[in-house]
Protein backbone atom coordinates (compact mmCIF):
# COMPACT_ATOMS: atom_id res chain seq x y z
CA UNK A 1 0.00 0.00 0.00
CA UNK A 2 1.27 3.46 -0.88
CA UNK A 3 1.72 6.05 1.91
CA UNK A 4 -1.36 8.12 2.73
CA UNK A 5 -1.36 11.42 0.84
CA UNK A 6 -2.12 14.26 3.26
CA UNK A 7 -2.77 17.89 2.39
CA UNK A 8 -1.97 20.40 5.10
CA UNK A 9 -3.30 23.97 5.14
CA UNK A 10 -1.52 26.24 7.63
CA UNK A 11 -1.18 29.97 8.29
CA UNK A 12 1.77 31.36 6.34
CA UNK A 13 3.74 32.28 9.48
CA UNK A 14 3.32 28.84 11.08
CA UNK A 15 6.79 27.33 11.63
CA UNK A 16 5.85 24.41 13.91
CA UNK A 17 3.03 22.28 12.51
CA UNK A 18 4.72 21.26 9.28
CA UNK A 19 7.92 20.10 11.06
CA UNK A 20 5.78 18.23 13.62
CA UNK A 21 3.92 16.45 10.81
CA UNK A 22 7.11 15.50 8.98
CA UNK A 23 8.78 14.39 12.21
CA UNK A 24 5.92 12.19 13.39
CA UNK A 25 4.29 11.12 10.11
CA UNK A 26 7.18 11.25 7.67
CA UNK A 27 7.42 7.48 7.25
CA UNK A 28 3.67 6.93 7.16
CA UNK A 29 2.38 9.75 4.95
CA UNK A 30 3.27 12.08 2.12
CA UNK A 31 2.52 15.57 3.47
CA UNK A 32 1.93 18.44 1.00
CA UNK A 33 1.56 21.88 2.57
CA UNK A 34 -0.26 24.99 1.36
CA UNK A 35 -0.17 28.32 3.24
CA UNK A 36 -2.78 31.00 3.91
CA UNK A 37 -1.59 34.49 4.82
CA UNK A 38 -1.43 35.38 8.51
CA UNK A 39 1.03 37.45 10.56
CA UNK A 40 -0.91 38.61 13.64
CA UNK A 41 -3.10 36.17 15.52
CA UNK A 42 -6.28 38.21 15.98
CA UNK A 43 -9.91 37.59 15.11
CA UNK A 44 -9.88 40.19 12.34
CA UNK A 45 -6.73 38.82 10.72
CA UNK A 46 -8.02 35.24 10.87
CA UNK A 47 -11.35 36.21 9.31
CA UNK A 48 -9.44 37.86 6.43
CA UNK A 49 -7.25 34.77 6.11
CA UNK A 50 -10.30 32.52 5.74
CA UNK A 51 -12.13 34.83 3.35
CA UNK A 52 -9.20 35.89 1.15
CA UNK A 53 -6.88 32.90 1.05
CA UNK A 54 -8.65 29.67 2.05
CA UNK A 55 -10.50 29.12 -1.27
CA UNK A 56 -7.27 29.36 -3.31
CA UNK A 57 -5.42 27.17 -0.80
CA UNK A 58 -8.07 24.48 -1.19
CA UNK A 59 -7.61 24.61 -4.96
CA UNK A 60 -3.82 24.43 -4.66
CA UNK A 61 -3.64 21.56 -2.16
CA UNK A 62 -6.33 19.73 -4.11
CA UNK A 63 -3.95 19.55 -7.06
CA UNK A 64 -1.79 17.09 -5.08
CA UNK A 65 -4.67 14.57 -5.09
CA UNK A 66 -4.75 14.20 -1.30
CA UNK A 67 -6.76 11.47 0.38
CA UNK A 68 -7.26 13.68 3.44
CA UNK A 69 -6.69 17.39 4.10
CA UNK A 70 -5.95 18.90 7.52
CA UNK A 71 -7.01 22.46 8.31
CA UNK A 72 -4.14 23.43 10.60
CA UNK A 73 -5.36 26.39 12.65
CA UNK A 74 -7.13 25.83 15.96
CA UNK A 75 -8.12 29.41 16.72
CA UNK A 76 -9.51 30.11 13.24
CA UNK A 77 -11.74 27.05 13.61
CA UNK A 78 -12.95 28.43 16.95
CA UNK A 79 -14.03 31.88 15.69
CA UNK A 80 -17.68 30.82 16.02
CA UNK A 81 -19.62 27.76 17.07
CA UNK A 82 -18.54 24.27 16.07
CA UNK A 83 -20.73 24.74 12.99
CA UNK A 84 -18.17 27.33 11.81
CA UNK A 85 -15.36 24.77 12.08
CA UNK A 86 -17.50 22.16 10.37
CA UNK A 87 -18.18 24.66 7.58
CA UNK A 88 -14.44 24.98 6.94
CA UNK A 89 -14.23 21.20 6.72
CA UNK A 90 -17.14 21.09 4.29
CA UNK A 91 -15.45 23.62 1.99
CA UNK A 92 -12.25 21.59 1.99
CA UNK A 93 -14.03 18.30 1.41
CA UNK A 94 -15.99 19.70 -1.53
CA UNK A 95 -13.04 21.51 -3.07
CA UNK A 96 -10.52 18.67 -2.72
CA UNK A 97 -12.82 15.65 -2.99
CA UNK A 98 -11.00 14.32 0.08
CA UNK A 99 -11.70 13.68 3.73
CA UNK A 100 -11.35 16.93 5.68
CA UNK A 101 -9.89 17.00 9.19
CA UNK A 102 -9.89 20.01 11.50
CA UNK A 103 -7.81 20.43 14.63
CA UNK A 104 -10.83 21.21 16.80
CA UNK A 105 -12.62 18.02 15.80
CA UNK A 106 -9.40 16.05 16.30
CA UNK A 107 -9.05 17.49 19.81
CA UNK A 108 -12.67 16.68 20.68
CA UNK A 109 -12.14 13.11 19.43
CA UNK A 110 -9.13 12.71 21.70
CA UNK A 111 -10.97 14.20 24.67
CA UNK A 112 -13.81 11.73 24.17
CA UNK A 113 -11.30 8.91 24.53
CA UNK A 114 -9.93 10.42 27.74
CA UNK A 115 -13.33 11.38 29.21
CA UNK A 116 -12.29 14.33 31.42
CA UNK A 117 -14.77 16.14 33.64
CA UNK A 118 -12.79 19.37 33.95
CA UNK A 119 -10.44 20.64 31.25
CA UNK A 120 -7.91 23.47 31.55
CA UNK A 121 -7.05 25.29 28.31
CA UNK A 122 -3.76 27.10 27.80
CA UNK A 123 -2.82 29.03 24.68
CA UNK A 124 -0.29 31.55 23.38
CA UNK A 125 -3.20 33.72 22.18
CA UNK A 126 -4.82 36.97 23.21
CA UNK A 127 -7.88 36.70 25.47
CA UNK A 128 -10.50 36.83 22.69
CA UNK A 129 -9.12 33.80 20.85
CA UNK A 130 -8.46 31.88 24.07
CA UNK A 131 -12.11 32.34 25.04
CA UNK A 132 -13.18 31.10 21.60
CA UNK A 133 -11.26 27.84 22.00
CA UNK A 134 -12.65 27.34 25.52
CA UNK A 135 -16.18 27.94 24.21
CA UNK A 136 -15.68 25.35 21.45
CA UNK A 137 -14.58 22.70 23.96
CA UNK A 138 -17.52 23.49 26.22
CA UNK A 139 -19.91 23.23 23.27
CA UNK A 140 -18.30 19.90 22.44
CA UNK A 141 -19.20 18.54 25.89
CA UNK A 142 -16.06 19.28 27.89
CA UNK A 143 -16.53 22.04 30.49
CA UNK A 144 -13.50 24.29 30.82
CA UNK A 145 -12.47 25.05 34.38
CA UNK A 146 -9.60 27.38 33.44
CA UNK A 147 -8.58 29.19 30.24
CA UNK A 148 -5.44 31.31 30.05
CA UNK A 149 -3.38 32.72 27.19
CA UNK A 150 0.08 34.25 26.93
CA UNK A 151 -1.28 37.28 25.04
CA UNK A 152 1.05 37.02 22.03
CA UNK A 153 -0.11 38.74 18.82
CA UNK A 154 2.69 37.79 16.42
CA UNK A 155 2.46 34.28 15.05
CA UNK A 156 6.21 34.17 14.45
CA UNK A 157 6.74 34.95 18.14
CA UNK A 158 4.33 32.15 19.09
CA UNK A 159 6.49 29.74 17.11
CA UNK A 160 9.57 30.88 19.05
CA UNK A 161 8.17 30.03 22.49
CA UNK A 162 10.23 27.12 23.84
CA UNK A 163 8.72 23.92 25.30
CA UNK A 164 10.21 24.86 28.69
CA UNK A 165 8.47 28.24 28.53
CA UNK A 166 5.17 26.53 27.67
CA UNK A 167 5.53 24.18 30.66
CA UNK A 168 6.45 27.05 32.97
CA UNK A 169 3.43 29.07 31.82
CA UNK A 170 1.03 26.18 32.37
CA UNK A 171 2.45 25.41 35.81
CA UNK A 172 2.14 29.07 36.83
CA UNK A 173 -1.51 29.26 35.72
CA UNK A 174 -2.89 25.88 36.76
CA UNK A 175 -2.63 26.31 40.52
CA UNK A 176 -5.98 26.10 42.26
CA UNK A 177 -8.11 24.92 39.33
CA UNK A 178 -7.56 21.12 39.70
CA UNK A 179 -8.34 19.96 36.13
CA UNK A 180 -8.18 16.30 35.15
CA UNK A 181 -6.90 17.12 31.63
CA UNK A 182 -5.00 19.97 29.97
CA UNK A 183 -5.38 21.14 26.36
CA UNK A 184 -2.50 23.10 24.82
CA UNK A 185 -4.09 24.98 21.93
CA UNK A 186 -2.23 26.24 18.85
CA UNK A 187 -0.64 24.50 15.90
CA UNK A 188 2.27 26.99 15.98
CA UNK A 189 3.17 26.30 19.63
CA UNK A 190 5.90 23.75 20.36
CA UNK A 191 3.47 21.98 22.66
CA UNK A 192 4.19 18.39 21.60
CA UNK A 193 7.67 18.83 23.05
CA UNK A 194 6.21 20.03 26.38
CA UNK A 195 3.76 17.14 26.84
CA UNK A 196 6.09 14.65 28.56
CA UNK A 197 7.42 17.25 30.99
CA UNK A 198 3.91 18.41 31.94
CA UNK A 199 2.56 14.89 32.32
CA UNK A 200 5.42 14.09 34.69
CA UNK A 201 4.84 17.28 36.68
CA UNK A 202 1.03 17.31 36.75
CA UNK A 203 0.20 13.61 36.50
CA UNK A 204 -2.81 14.15 34.20
CA UNK A 205 -3.39 13.71 30.43
CA UNK A 206 -2.03 16.50 28.23
CA UNK A 207 -3.50 17.08 24.76
CA UNK A 208 -2.05 19.42 22.14
CA UNK A 209 -3.37 20.66 18.81
CA UNK A 210 -0.69 19.02 16.68
CA UNK A 211 -0.67 15.80 18.69
CA UNK A 212 -4.45 15.43 18.23
CA UNK A 213 -4.22 16.18 14.50
CA UNK A 214 -1.42 13.66 14.02
CA UNK A 215 -3.42 11.02 15.90
CA UNK A 216 -6.42 11.71 13.66
CA UNK A 217 -4.30 11.29 10.52
CA UNK A 218 -3.03 7.98 11.88
CA UNK A 219 -6.61 6.85 12.45
CA UNK A 220 -7.46 7.69 8.84
CA UNK A 221 -4.40 5.74 7.65
CA UNK A 222 -5.28 2.75 9.83
CA UNK A 223 -8.80 2.50 8.41
CA UNK A 224 -7.67 2.85 4.80
CA UNK A 225 -8.58 0.09 2.39
CA UNK A 226 -5.98 -1.20 -0.05
CA UNK A 227 -6.26 0.39 -3.50
CA UNK A 228 -7.59 -2.86 -5.03
CA UNK A 229 -10.38 -3.07 -2.46
CA UNK A 230 -11.44 0.54 -3.18
CA UNK A 231 -11.83 0.00 -6.93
Amino acid sequence: MQPLRIGLIVPSSNTVMEPDFHRHLGRECVVSTTRIFLEDVTREAEVRMLEDDLPKAIELVGSTAPEAVVFGCTSAGALGTLAHDDGIAALIQKGCNAQALTVLRAVLTRLRRIGPRKVAVFTPYIEDLTKGVASSLTEGGFPVTKAAGMGIHSNLEIGRVTPAEIASFVESQIKGCAPDCVFLSCTNWRAIEAIELLQTTLGIPIVSSNQAAIDMVRQVAAHRLPAVARM
